[in-house]
């Protein structure tokens, strides 16, 4: 056993660490996804409590050893890639439930739980966590969390950040720190917690986290709306500004309609749910919008309904094995269609794309083939900016990754989040590189 393995060993013990050597192919390959070629890891260790990651972390930052946090992995490989890494520390052991208050509608887990289980736990008191991420049987709500990933329930329940009320984090030195608290009222640390969506840990490891829960509806129904780019353009206005409450508003290019099998032309599919009167008659509505403007229109059934959200999430789940590239974009939301039309005339440069956007927030992502080159990939980034909007890489090859800014941020917060992340992190330990290079220049 290695003299850095065998320092972890002292504090979570023998099963709490694992030789690269001895981790699993899958394993490995999820990991060196998220690392520049050659850094060689050490070992992976497992904690159990808060107080042992906190160990862990001050073992780490004694030795300068530094740290790719991580949790199920199922998102390891989005992002830039980390370098100089020598151990990874997984939240995936830490996944008990805290405490669930019912009647506040509020729940506080560790990080490594997984979403799937805290969904099944809180359904058996008719409660939900508002969110559709990506991998959900897999994903951890601390991962979730780091990249804030939120999905299609953005439109009614607001992003991460909106649902993150507490949230505990092992600081670089090893020292916990908390922010916010259990009861929806509690403002304190907000500025903390919403640093720490989307940070890809690296300001911290999180260990623990306190969303706002919501009941489960009694009805669900989807109506999907297809046809030109100028009637579903005016029939997402339309909706916009109308009374309806859709839980969901997925805008879908023209070959993500075909992929889905669909229909024809680009896509509006919008979900309704609540108490069942209510969601037949804003169905019923939307369908007529849709009728005025000649679109082809349909209610879907309870068994399609479910079917299609999960294909339509699935369709964009690219695993570190896998070739294709996983961007996530933003537009001005009034520019949404426009976008994803514009993205689709580009077939005759040969660039092959699936793509779908929030209609309310103007943000979605974009799949495109393994053949796509990084100055293809550039277009379509400057696209995205010229709507008002940006472009970043969340799944793609290594190669490509070393080939191409990942993040594209050129605005003039940089000079901050170095800032905060010299203040969080001030040897650099944890994900270095990982989030934008410019943090990380001393």
């Amino acid at each position: 056993m290695s003299a850095i393995a065998s320092q972890f060993e002292k504090i979570v013990g023998s099963l709490g660490v694992c030789a690269w050597e001895n981790l699993n192919p899958e394993q490995q390959e999820q990991i060196s996804a998220a690392l520049i070629p050659g850094t060689q890891i050490n070992c992976v260790v497992y904690p159990t409590t808060q107080a042992e990651l906190a160990d862990v972390i001050t073992c780490a930052s004694q030795n300068h050893w530094r740290v790719l946090p991580c949790g199920s992995s199922s998102k390891l490989h989005w992002g830039g890639l980390a370098e100089g890494v020598q151990v990874a520390v997984s939240t995936a052991r830490l996944n008990r439930l805290i405490d669930h208050a019912v009647g506040d509608l509020t729940v506080t887990a560790e990080a490594g739980m997984r979403f799937a289980e805290l969904q099944a736990t809180l359904a058996k008191v008719g409660q939900f966590l508002a969110i559709a991420p990506t991998y959900s049987n897999r994903a951890t709500l601390g991962g979730i969390v780091a990249t804030a990933d939120t999905g299609a329930l953005r439109q009614r329940y607001g992003g991460i950040r909106d649902m993150l009320i507490g949230l505990s984090f092992v600081r670089s030195d090893g020292q916990i720190a908390k922010a916010g608290g259990r009861v929806v009222k509690n403002v304190a640390g907000y500025d903390l917690m919403k640093l720490f969506t989307g940070s890809y840990g690296t300001l911290g490891i999180i260990d623990q986290v306190t969303f706002r829960v919501y009941p489960l509806t009694t009805a669900s129904q989807t109506v999907k709306l297809t046809g030109t780019a100028e009637a579903i353009a005016q029939a997402t206005k339309t909706l916009l500004a109308s009374a309806l409450t859709p839980t969901a508003i997925e805008l879908l290019s023209d070959n993500t309609v075909a992929q889905l099998q669909l229909g024809e032309g680009m896509g509006l599919v919008s979900r309704f749910q609540g108490i069942a009167v209510s969601v037949e008659q804003q169905a019923t509505k939307l369908l007529e919008v849709g009728q005025a403007l000649d679109l082809e229109g349909k209610e879907l059934t309870a068994e399609d309904e479910s079917n299609l959200w999960h294909r339509l999430s699935e369709r964009f789940e690219v695993t570190a094995a896998e070739s294709a590239i996983t961007c996530k974009i933003g537009v001005l939301p009034a520019n949404a269609v426009a976008t994803l039309a514009k993205v689709s005339e580009m077939r005759h440069e040969m660039i092959e794309a699936i793509a779908t956007i929030h209609a309310n927030s103007g943000l979605g992502k974009l799949k495109l083939s393994v053949d796509i080159t990084p100055q293809m990939l550039l277009k379509i980034r400057q696209l995205c900016e010229s709507q008002g909007g940006f472009l970043t890489v969340l799944a793609a090859p290594v190669s490509f990754k070393q080939q191409f800014d990942v993040w594209g941020y050129s605005g003039n917060a940089l000079e901050w989040m170095q800032k905060l992340k010299h203040q969080f992190d001030p040897q650099n330990l944890l994900s270095p590189r990982r989030l934008i290079p410019t943090f990380y220049s001393q």
